[in-house]
């Protein structure tokens, strides 16, 4: 490279070796030359779209960005490198690369970046989905996955499922008898003014979770969301969510409600391994709410999306819904529609070798689950709702295929997979075989807007109106 520099410039002053406006020219040239040789993207790293001064790559993400990286990916390859201001981005947009991050160099990539959201929102990462990888999160995950989601646990909640469906059917009942319509996709037993609030929050919590905090990857531009309002909105939403959660916990400690180990929720149990104080790192008060915050977002908002999608694709595919199969109902809709279709965002910790490609350490990592779910290198006709094509594989969405993975894998998927399978297959069973459903004003399901609203989770733009008739029998 400096033998190149040094040829140049003797070329352009032998041309005019006493005009200053063309030494002048000369040395803006070489400083070009010598920028460009240390920030392009070097051979070994991955292909990367051109990016723009101080933003990077920000303006290309669009309302959509699963889209958007979408077809960024159709031009640059499955896996390829963005820059977020100053912050390098691997985005994954295939199985085999999935597999390559969250298998075979699982551990690499198990941290996570320090976003002001999850800071302001689950106590200074306390919670199982934004902690840093390390000790605590392993406890934490270890309660989770044991004492709050094993199988032992989502079967002994099937009582309180069973009796919240029934709940659901007698309102749906009573609603059906008019011609006013029903949206799909919310809690229809009211609980009063703790159900309205909880419903509120986590309104303003998926709003405000999508958006950027420019601060997180340009720092010295972390004044902007001062300017712009995100920081008092956050501020303001972690207030608020402390003070349900404060309310939610209080109830629990106060009450007498619980008088066996069957009957005790998620947050008694949360209680019960304080009082305890048998942990090798003692959970306190904050931890507990940081991990309800999981507990109540995941297991609410995700779930009740991926039912509005499913009813929605029933609706304008009825001959799925007469010869309903559920658990292949289920993959379907989580392929075409994950609930998070970018999956929470990964760190890596060292150098590594992805795919051939270099990877430096603190590089976050993106993976597309809702490009996966619609490749057509792991799906034949891709972009149609065909439930039977799981009927001739063994394809899981419990982490260990990765062609379909809206829920993750790894040491950092989802430690509520079985909670939200079991919810979601009671309830959408109860709703095909307890009702026939149809459109208002006789609209035909084809016709049915399918728009996605932007959004960290993708909701449908247009909430599901549908009018419920009881079967007879």
């Amino acid at each position: 490279m400096v033998e190149l520099m040094k040829l140049i410039t003797e070329t352009l002053c032998l041309l005019h070796p006493f005009s200053f406006k063309y030494f002048l020219l000369v040395t803006i040239f070489l400083i070009l030359i010598y920028k460009w040789s240390f920030t392009s993207t070097p051979n070994s790293s991955p292909p990367s779209p051109r990016k723009l001064p101080v933003i990077g790559n920000l303006h290309q993400l669009g309302l959509y960005p699963h889209r958007s990286l979408r077809a960024l990916a159709q031009r640059h390859g499955s896996l390829m490198m963005l820059h977020f201001g100053s912050m390098p981005v691997l985005v994954v947009s295939s199985a085999e690369a999935a597999s390559e991050v969250m298998k075979t160099h699982d551990i690499t990539f198990s941290d996570r970046p320090k976003i002001t959201f999850f800071k302001k929102l689950f106590y200074d990462f306390k919670d199982v989905a934004s902690a840093p990888y390390g000790e605590y999160w392993r406890q934490v995950k270890s309660i989770c996955v044991l004492n709050l989601l094993s199988s032992k646990k989502v079967r002994s909640f099937r009582a309180v499922r069973e009796e919240e469906v029934k709940s659901m059917i007698n309102n749906i009942m009573k609603q059906s008898t008019s011609t006013t319509s029903i949206t799909v996709g919310t809690k229809y037993n009211d609980g009063g003014e703790n159900e309205k609030m909880f419903k509120g929050l986590s309104v303003e919590f998926t709003e405000i979770m999508s958006r950027i905090n420019i601060g997180d990857y340009i720092p010295w531009l972390s004044w902007f969301s001062r300017l712009n309002g995100l920081d008092a909105k956050q501020d303001d939403l972690a207030k608020r969510y402390d003070d349900f959660l404060e309310t939610v916990v209080q109830e629990h400690m106060d009450g007498d409600h619980v008088r066996n180990e069957d009957e005790k929720d998620l947050v008694d149990v949360l209680l019960s391994l304080q009082k305890e104080n048998v942990l090798a790192i003692p959970i306190d008060r904050v931890c507990i709410k940081a991990i309800t915050v999981d507990l109540f977002t995941a297991g609410t908002d995700t779930i009740s999306t991926a039912l509005e999608w499913t009813m929605s694709e029933l609706l304008r595919h009825p001959r799925v819904m007469k010869k309903l199969q559920n658990e292949a109902v289920i993959k379907e809709t989580l392929r075409l529609h994950p609930p998070l279709p970018l999956l929470l965002p990964r760190l890596s910790s060292q150098d590594v070798k992805i795919s051939g490609y270099d990877i430096k350490p603190n590089t976050q990592v993106i993976v597309n689950a809702w490009q996966i779910g619609r490749d057509p290198k792991s799906y034949n006709n891709p972009e149609e709702y065909k439930p039977e094509r799981f009927l001739s594989n063994d394809i899981d969405f419990k982490g260990t295929d990765y062609e379909l993975i809206p829920f993750g894998a790894g040491r950092r998927g989802c430690p509520g997979i079985q909670f939200a399978a079991a919810v979601k297959e009671i309830v959408l069973a109860s709703l095909v075989h307890k009702f026939d459903w149809a459109l208002p004003g006789g609209a035909r399901g084809e016709d049915l807007d399918m728009t996605e609203s932007p959004g960290g989770t993708v909701h449908k733009k247009y909430p599901l109106k549908v009018v419920a008739i009881p079967y007879s029998c």
